[in-house]
């Protein structure tokens, strides 16, 4: 693979703490969800973050494909729901659900969309085989 872009972040206090990328935009402080026993607050947390980051390059890998295809892909919108819990054998896992809504096409042509997006999707090739990755298309 030829490398095109590296992006480099440094967390330190583990959930409890801080998050900086190496370029100064990114500089968050982090802070473990009540729901998982956390104190919670206007922080963020690594789900978040992940939620965030594959959300929008999803959407670009789609916005990609039907461009290459000359379809009309209007407005898209791609929410990422990205859950956290305990594996069976131990250890943790995470769940992720894509809601991608997909205006202006029919609903055959945004399913083709979205599973075509998933194929090229970096977030995507990454997490396949390893995370359960559900597709939730509307239009």
């Amino acid at each position: 693979m030829e490398i095109i872009y590296t992006a480099a972040a440094t967390a330190s206090g583990g959930r409890d703490g801080k998050v900086t990328s190496s370029d100064g935009v990114l500089n968050l402080d982090l802070r473990i969800p009540a729901a998982m026993g956390g104190s919670g607050g206007a922080y963020t947390n690594p789900e978040q973050l992940f939620a965030a980051g594959y959300a929008a390059c999803f959407d670009g890998a789609l916005l990609l494909v039907a461009k290459t295809a000359k379809l009309p892909a209007g407005d898209t919108r791609v929410t990422a729901e990205v859950g956290f819990g305990k594996e069976d054998g131990g250890g943790f896992g995470l769940e992720i659900t894509l809601h991608v809504h997909i205006p202006g096409v029919d609903m055959e042509t945004a399913r083709l969309l979205a599973a075509k997006a998933h194929e090229i999707c970096p977030f995507s090739n990454a997490t396949r085989g390893n995370v359960d990755v559900n597709l939730e298309v509307t239009i």
